[in-house]
Protein backbone atom coordinates (compact mmCIF):
# COMPACT_ATOMS: atom_id res chain seq x y z
CA UNK A 1 0.00 0.00 0.00
CA UNK A 2 1.19 3.64 -0.71
CA UNK A 3 1.97 5.98 1.71
CA UNK A 4 0.64 9.10 0.75
CA UNK A 5 1.78 11.55 3.30
CA UNK A 6 4.31 13.96 2.60
CA UNK A 7 4.88 12.93 -1.36
CA UNK A 8 4.99 15.35 -4.12
CA UNK A 9 2.72 14.75 -6.96
CA UNK A 10 1.91 16.94 -10.06
CA UNK A 11 -1.40 16.61 -11.94
CA UNK A 12 -1.54 17.73 -15.45
CA UNK A 13 -5.18 18.77 -16.10
CA UNK A 14 -6.28 19.56 -12.95
CA UNK A 15 -8.12 22.98 -13.16
CA UNK A 16 -11.59 21.22 -12.98
CA UNK A 17 -13.74 17.69 -12.90
CA UNK A 18 -12.34 14.46 -11.96
CA UNK A 19 -8.89 16.77 -11.80
CA UNK A 20 -10.05 18.77 -9.01
CA UNK A 21 -11.74 16.02 -7.44
CA UNK A 22 -8.41 14.03 -7.06
CA UNK A 23 -6.32 17.09 -6.08
CA UNK A 24 -9.26 17.34 -3.43
CA UNK A 25 -8.59 14.05 -2.13
CA UNK A 26 -5.08 13.57 -2.44
CA UNK A 27 -4.61 16.79 -0.45
CA UNK A 28 -6.89 15.96 2.25
CA UNK A 29 -4.08 12.82 2.47
CA UNK A 30 -1.48 15.12 3.03
CA UNK A 31 0.35 15.16 -0.72
CA UNK A 32 1.95 18.36 -1.66
CA UNK A 33 0.02 18.95 -4.96
CA UNK A 34 1.08 21.22 -8.00
CA UNK A 35 -1.62 21.91 -10.02
CA UNK A 36 -1.52 22.23 -13.68
CA UNK A 37 -3.46 23.22 -16.54
CA UNK A 38 -3.96 26.26 -19.57
CA UNK A 39 -6.82 28.10 -16.94
CA UNK A 40 -4.45 29.99 -14.18
CA UNK A 41 -7.82 31.67 -12.81
CA UNK A 42 -9.30 27.91 -12.07
CA UNK A 43 -6.15 26.64 -10.70
CA UNK A 44 -5.79 29.17 -8.48
CA UNK A 45 -9.54 29.12 -7.20
CA UNK A 46 -8.85 25.23 -7.18
CA UNK A 47 -5.30 25.82 -5.03
CA UNK A 48 -7.05 28.37 -2.80
CA UNK A 49 -9.58 25.48 -1.61
CA UNK A 50 -7.14 22.87 -1.08
CA UNK A 51 -6.21 22.04 3.05
CA UNK A 52 -2.65 21.27 1.77
CA UNK A 53 0.10 22.92 -0.19
CA UNK A 54 -0.37 23.52 -3.93
CA UNK A 55 1.29 25.61 -6.24
CA UNK A 56 0.36 26.55 -9.85
CA UNK A 57 1.98 25.93 -12.97
CA UNK A 58 0.19 26.95 -15.76
CA UNK A 59 1.07 25.04 -19.34
CA UNK A 60 -0.17 23.82 -22.83
CA UNK A 61 -0.29 20.12 -23.26
CA UNK A 62 0.14 20.78 -26.94
CA UNK A 63 3.26 22.36 -26.60
CA UNK A 64 6.65 20.08 -25.56
CA UNK A 65 8.02 23.42 -25.17
CA UNK A 66 5.48 24.54 -22.63
CA UNK A 67 5.64 21.20 -21.03
CA UNK A 68 9.37 20.94 -20.80
CA UNK A 69 9.68 24.43 -18.97
CA UNK A 70 6.88 23.01 -16.72
CA UNK A 71 8.92 20.23 -15.24
CA UNK A 72 12.12 22.09 -15.14
CA UNK A 73 10.54 24.59 -13.07
CA UNK A 74 8.48 22.06 -11.18
CA UNK A 75 11.71 19.95 -10.17
CA UNK A 76 11.40 16.48 -8.55
CA UNK A 77 8.24 14.63 -7.95
CA UNK A 78 7.26 11.97 -6.51
CA UNK A 79 4.61 11.08 -9.24
CA UNK A 80 2.89 12.65 -12.02
CA UNK A 81 -0.97 12.11 -13.45
CA UNK A 82 -2.26 12.83 -16.70
CA UNK A 83 -5.93 13.99 -16.80
CA UNK A 84 -5.75 16.71 -19.59
CA UNK A 85 -8.55 16.01 -21.89
CA UNK A 86 -10.98 17.54 -24.11
CA UNK A 87 -14.35 16.26 -26.16
CA UNK A 88 -16.82 16.70 -28.44
CA UNK A 89 -19.17 14.03 -29.55
CA UNK A 90 -20.31 13.71 -33.36
CA UNK A 91 -20.59 11.18 -35.93
CA UNK A 92 -18.81 10.82 -39.32
CA UNK A 93 -21.15 12.65 -41.19
CA UNK A 94 -20.96 15.50 -38.83
CA UNK A 95 -17.36 15.08 -39.22
CA UNK A 96 -15.66 18.55 -37.03
CA UNK A 97 -11.88 18.34 -38.39
CA UNK A 98 -10.83 21.17 -36.10
CA UNK A 99 -12.23 19.48 -32.79
CA UNK A 100 -11.46 15.89 -34.02
CA UNK A 101 -8.16 17.12 -34.33
CA UNK A 102 -7.63 19.20 -31.19
CA UNK A 103 -8.98 15.82 -29.01
CA UNK A 104 -6.35 13.82 -30.93
CA UNK A 105 -3.79 16.62 -30.18
CA UNK A 106 -4.87 17.35 -26.24
CA UNK A 107 -5.68 13.53 -25.27
CA UNK A 108 -3.42 11.23 -27.09
CA UNK A 109 -0.58 13.53 -28.07
CA UNK A 110 -0.69 15.61 -25.37
CA UNK A 111 -0.10 11.98 -22.65
CA UNK A 112 3.27 11.16 -25.44
CA UNK A 113 4.43 14.43 -25.03
CA UNK A 114 4.10 14.44 -21.04
CA UNK A 115 5.63 10.98 -21.24
CA UNK A 116 8.61 11.87 -23.47
CA UNK A 117 8.88 15.11 -20.31
CA UNK A 118 8.61 13.05 -17.34
CA UNK A 119 10.09 8.94 -18.06
CA UNK A 120 13.42 10.32 -19.34
CA UNK A 121 13.66 12.37 -15.69
CA UNK A 122 12.20 10.09 -13.49
CA UNK A 123 14.68 7.22 -14.76
CA UNK A 124 17.84 9.79 -13.78
CA UNK A 125 16.47 10.37 -10.74
CA UNK A 126 16.24 6.24 -9.79
CA UNK A 127 12.01 6.75 -8.39
CA UNK A 128 8.78 7.49 -10.35
CA UNK A 129 4.87 6.98 -10.79
CA UNK A 130 3.16 8.08 -13.80
CA UNK A 131 -0.61 7.43 -14.18
CA UNK A 132 -2.52 7.81 -17.18
CA UNK A 133 -6.40 8.08 -17.80
CA UNK A 134 -7.65 6.43 -20.73
CA UNK A 135 -11.41 5.26 -20.98
CA UNK A 136 -13.57 2.68 -20.92
CA UNK A 137 -14.73 4.59 -24.77
CA UNK A 138 -11.24 3.35 -26.05
CA UNK A 139 -11.77 -0.57 -25.93
CA UNK A 140 -13.49 -0.57 -29.54
CA UNK A 141 -15.52 1.98 -32.08
CA UNK A 142 -18.31 3.50 -30.81
CA UNK A 143 -21.39 5.48 -32.93
CA UNK A 144 -20.55 9.35 -32.49
CA UNK A 145 -16.84 9.09 -30.89
CA UNK A 146 -14.58 8.10 -33.48
CA UNK A 147 -12.22 11.12 -32.43
CA UNK A 148 -12.09 10.51 -28.92
CA UNK A 149 -12.42 6.74 -28.33
CA UNK A 150 -9.79 6.60 -30.82
CA UNK A 151 -7.75 9.28 -28.65
CA UNK A 152 -8.64 7.55 -25.61
CA UNK A 153 -7.35 4.26 -27.19
CA UNK A 154 -3.90 5.92 -27.98
CA UNK A 155 -3.72 6.99 -24.14
CA UNK A 156 -4.66 3.05 -23.40
CA UNK A 157 -2.00 1.66 -25.34
CA UNK A 158 0.62 3.84 -24.50
CA UNK A 159 0.67 3.49 -21.06
CA UNK A 160 -0.21 -0.38 -21.28
CA UNK A 161 3.38 -0.31 -23.98
CA UNK A 162 5.53 2.25 -21.16
CA UNK A 163 4.49 -0.64 -18.69
CA UNK A 164 6.14 -3.39 -20.69
CA UNK A 165 9.40 -1.34 -20.57
CA UNK A 166 9.58 -0.10 -17.00
CA UNK A 167 7.97 -2.39 -14.97
CA UNK A 168 11.51 -4.15 -13.57
CA UNK A 169 12.70 -0.15 -13.25
CA UNK A 170 12.05 1.78 -10.01
CA UNK A 171 9.14 3.80 -12.45
CA UNK A 172 5.53 2.64 -11.84
CA UNK A 173 3.04 2.93 -14.61
CA UNK A 174 -0.67 2.53 -13.97
CA UNK A 175 -3.89 3.19 -15.74
CA UNK A 176 -7.54 3.85 -15.27
CA UNK A 177 -10.16 3.69 -17.83
CA UNK A 178 -13.18 5.12 -16.22
CA UNK A 179 -16.94 5.16 -17.63
CA UNK A 180 -19.26 8.28 -17.35
CA UNK A 181 -17.86 11.01 -15.08
CA UNK A 182 -20.70 14.11 -14.66
CA UNK A 183 -18.44 17.11 -15.44
CA UNK A 184 -18.82 19.99 -17.90
CA UNK A 185 -17.83 17.48 -20.83
CA UNK A 186 -20.17 14.70 -20.58
CA UNK A 187 -22.77 17.72 -20.29
CA UNK A 188 -22.48 17.96 -23.84
CA UNK A 189 -23.72 14.44 -24.60
CA UNK A 190 -27.82 14.66 -25.44
CA UNK A 191 -28.19 10.63 -24.82
CA UNK A 192 -28.45 8.83 -21.79
CA UNK A 193 -25.17 7.79 -19.74
CA UNK A 194 -25.24 4.37 -17.84
CA UNK A 195 -23.31 4.22 -14.24
CA UNK A 196 -22.90 7.69 -14.51
CA UNK A 197 -20.68 9.22 -11.93
CA UNK A 198 -20.08 12.12 -9.45
CA UNK A 199 -16.29 13.54 -10.44
CA UNK A 200 -16.03 13.17 -6.23
CA UNK A 201 -16.81 9.10 -6.65
CA UNK A 202 -14.44 8.89 -9.27
CA UNK A 203 -11.49 10.39 -7.87
CA UNK A 204 -12.37 7.94 -5.26
CA UNK A 205 -11.68 4.98 -6.79
CA UNK A 206 -8.84 6.41 -8.68
CA UNK A 207 -6.63 7.12 -5.81
CA UNK A 208 -7.71 3.26 -4.22
CA UNK A 209 -6.03 2.17 -7.37
CA UNK A 210 -3.25 4.54 -6.92
CA UNK A 211 -2.76 3.04 -3.63
CA UNK A 212 -1.90 -0.49 -4.56
CA UNK A 213 0.87 -2.47 -7.13
CA UNK A 214 -2.10 -3.30 -10.15
CA UNK A 215 -1.31 -1.25 -13.35
CA UNK A 216 -4.71 -1.25 -14.65
CA UNK A 217 -8.32 -0.69 -13.58
CA UNK A 218 -11.91 -0.21 -15.65
CA UNK A 219 -14.92 1.37 -13.77
CA UNK A 220 -17.17 1.64 -13.09
CA UNK A 221 -17.00 -2.43 -12.52
CA UNK A 222 -20.31 -3.61 -13.89
CA UNK A 223 -20.45 -1.22 -17.31
CA UNK A 224 -16.88 -1.91 -17.95
CA UNK A 225 -17.26 -5.70 -18.04
CA UNK A 226 -19.48 -4.90 -21.29
CA UNK A 227 -16.43 -3.10 -22.98
CA UNK A 228 -14.11 -5.89 -22.17
CA UNK A 229 -16.06 -8.46 -23.28
CA UNK A 230 -16.78 -6.21 -25.93
CA UNK A 231 -13.29 -7.35 -27.31
CA UNK A 232 -14.17 -11.22 -27.54
CA UNK A 233 -17.09 -10.15 -29.60
CA UNK A 234 -17.30 -10.59 -33.25
CA UNK A 235 -16.86 -7.71 -35.09
CA UNK A 236 -20.35 -8.33 -36.58
CA UNK A 237 -21.99 -8.73 -33.24
CA UNK A 238 -20.19 -6.13 -31.78
CA UNK A 239 -21.15 -3.29 -34.48
CA UNK A 240 -25.26 -5.24 -34.95
CA UNK A 241 -25.29 -4.14 -30.87
CA UNK A 242 -23.55 -0.40 -31.23
CA UNK A 243 -23.64 0.84 -34.28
Amino acid sequence: MRQWNGKRYWLVGASEGLGAALAHRLSKMGVSLVLSARSEDRLQELAQSLPGRAEVVTLDVTDLESLAAAAERIGDVDGVVHLAGVYWPFAAQEWDAEKANTMADVNFTGAMRLAGVVVPRMLAAGKGHLVFTGSLSGYRGLPGAAAYSASKAGVMVLAESLYCDLRKTPVEVQLLNPGFIKTRLTEKNDFTMPFLMEADDAARVYVEHMSGDNFKHSYPTLFSWLFRGGLMLPDGLWYKLFS
